[in-house]
């Protein structure tokens, strides 16, 4: 049975927590993982980027100069590639850079995720995440109580309260989301995921 501790806002280790072995301890398909990264990665492309061909750029209509005689090279119109203003050849075009992937493969990419996660004890678990004052020196007060100030912190939460919120959002290395927000992405970047005892419940009572 898995168990990670649990600890209270004065970061003192209360008792372990037992994890579901269903969301938590199976072994990680690195393969169904991978291909939920590239997904969620490639979502999180726009594809806009675009540029003109010779036949969508302005001008051009007609030959710059006969063909023979002049002493220049032979041209047929001032918007072919190799001309400045001219259109350009085989660069970007509009497109859709989304993937696919089954249900099925997404949780368990996620239990997957978070399975690696436990295994290398970056799980820890908070009875309550809630701050009496809107600060950031409450944040960093409980993550320097925990040892983890230096990390790239993932806090999970089962639901947002105001004070969290405003106290986390100025630290570049902490990125706040609910219990149902939990992505592959997210886990794999941080160093830690700091998860509040309801929020566990949640995440287990969805990927069950």
């Amino acid at each position: 049975m898995k168990k990670v501790k649990l600890f209270n806002l004065k970061g003192e280790e209360i008792k372990e927590v037992k994890l579901n072995e269903e969301v938590f301890g199976i072994t990680p398909n690195d393969k169904v993982l991978y291909d939920a990264i590239i997904l969620a990665q490639a979502s999180l492309r726009q594809g806009t980027h675009s540029t003109k061909n010779r036949s969508e750029v302005r001008g051009g209509g007609r030959k710059p100069w006969r063909q023979k005689g002049t002493g220049h090279a032979r041209q047929g119109s001032i918007r072919a590639v190799q001309w400045v203003g001219g259109g350009r050849y085989g660069t970007p075009v509009p497109r859709d850079y989304s993937k696919k992937q089954n249900r099925k493969e997404r949780r368990l990419a996620l239990r997957s995720a978070l399975s690696h996660k436990v295994e290398d004890g970056e799980v820890m678990v908070m009875e309550e995440l809630v701050f009496g004052t809107p600060k950031t020196k409450e944040m960093i007060s409980l993550l320097k109580t925990l040892k983890i100030e230096d990390k790239k912190i993932l806090i999970v939460v089962d639901s947002f309260d105001e004070n969290v919120i405003l106290s986390s959002r100025n630290l570049q290395n902490v990125a706040l989301i609910s219990s149902d927000e939990v992505n592959v992405l997210d886990l794999v970047n941080s160093d830690i995921m700091l998860i509040t005892e309801k929020a566990l419940k949640q995440i287990e009572e969805g990927l069950k």
